[in-house]
């Protein structure tokens, strides 16, 4: 079979410039400028303060972009521990309605307040009770004059050449939305292991939340040996564990030193056939890094990485010395550190 040369490929010159890029962005600068010098801080501040003293739920709506933004705002309420969800207006005309309740706030965000979904939405809302607050961008719009508040946010133009792609309005939702967010996580006293907690999976929460009893290796997993024991007799025990070392223990379990791979390397290059008559006991570092169970797990990496030189594992005792465990780095590293 004959085979089809590859079409050719000409080099096309770039349509977009970086002159033209770093314009877009100064143009985009400045309009978020215009909205930050416009927006009414009286309005911001009591529509935060309706959200912080709300004692149901906080809802959020909206169609099309302004919907993403609006399910992204009530994601970062969920992520501070702040009550709230997002109701699709479609959904909430088909039973999703029956979510509210007359302790909730329900925050309708249209860059035009015309919304034909939301203005649906309205009446069936105030039926359940909820206090509505529409966020919008357009003066004298239908939404903010049906609803209990309105927040209006300032647009001069989208980036956009024909003002129409939404790609300002919805730059200033977001940035509104997540600073109100912000200002409610500082009336709350939110601490830092109460945000942790509502982010357990993510290196954030991990950070903070993880100790060293909860990544350590321990019992059976433990690389050990007595002191008295010969080195040659002892490589099971040093490579079979994945840890590296050996943990040289007494008789009460007390910890007397570390023996590392790399102190073996250097033991027979130094000692040649002497090895062989050699005890754990002689060559182990009496003096190695230690961390108590009790320790953050992000503070075991600090130390193992501290200098003068790095170090892969840190033998886990307790206050009568006695060990209890080992942290790799490469367990720190496996559990998301």
């Amino acid at each position: 079979m004959g085979s089809l040369s590859p079409p050719s490929l000409e080099l096309q010159s770039p349509k977009i410039s970086e002159k033209s890029l770093l314009e877009l962005f100064k143009s985009q600068q400045n309009h978020l400028n215009y909205f930050f010098q416009h927006l009414s801080l009286p309005q911001t501040l009591q529509f935060t303060q309706t959200l912080h003293q709300c004692r149901g739920t906080i809802f959020f709506t909206g169609v099309g972009k302004s919907g993403f933004v609006a399910n992204k705002i009530s994601q970062t309420l969920i992520s501070l521990g702040i009550k709230s969800g997002f109701l699709n207006p479609v959904d909430a005309l088909h039973g999703d309605i029956g979510i509210l309740s007359d302790c909730d706030v329900l925050v309708l965000f249209s860059k035009s307040g015309n919304t034909e979904e939301l203005l649906k939405v309205v009446p069936c809302a105030r039926a359940k009770g909820a206090f509505l607050v529409s966020v919008t961008s357009v003066e004298g719009n239908a939404l903010s004059n049906v609803c209990d508040m309105n927040v209006h946010l300032p647009v001069e133009r989208e980036l956009c050449p024909f003002d129409l792609a939404p790609v300002t309005s919805t730059a200033i939702q977001m940035v509104f939305g997540d600073t109100v967010a912000i200002a409610m996580m500082g009336a709350r006293n939110l601490t830092k292991e109460q945000y942790a907690a509502n982010h357990p999976a993510g290196r954030i929460g991990k950070s903070l939340i993880f100790k060293v009893r909860d990544v350590m290796k321990k019992k059976e997993e433990l690389p050990v040996s007595g002191e008295g024991e010969l080195i040659m007799d002892q490589l099971v025990e040093l490579t079979s564990k994945g840890c590296g070392c050996l943990l040289v223990i007494d008789e009460a379990h007390r910890l007397i030193g570390t023996f590392t791979d790399g102190d073996l390397r250097r033991t027979l290059k130094a000692s040649g056939e002497a090895i062989f008559s050699l005890t754990v006991g002689q060559m182990c570092n009496r003096n190695p890094r230690t961390i108590g169970p009790d320790a953050m797990a992000v503070e075991a990496m600090q130390k193992m990485e501290s200098p003068p030189s790095p170090v892969q594992f840190l033998p886990v005792i307790n206050n009568q010395n006695v060990l209890i465990g080992i942290v790799t780095l490469h367990g720190l590293v496996s559990a998301g550190l």
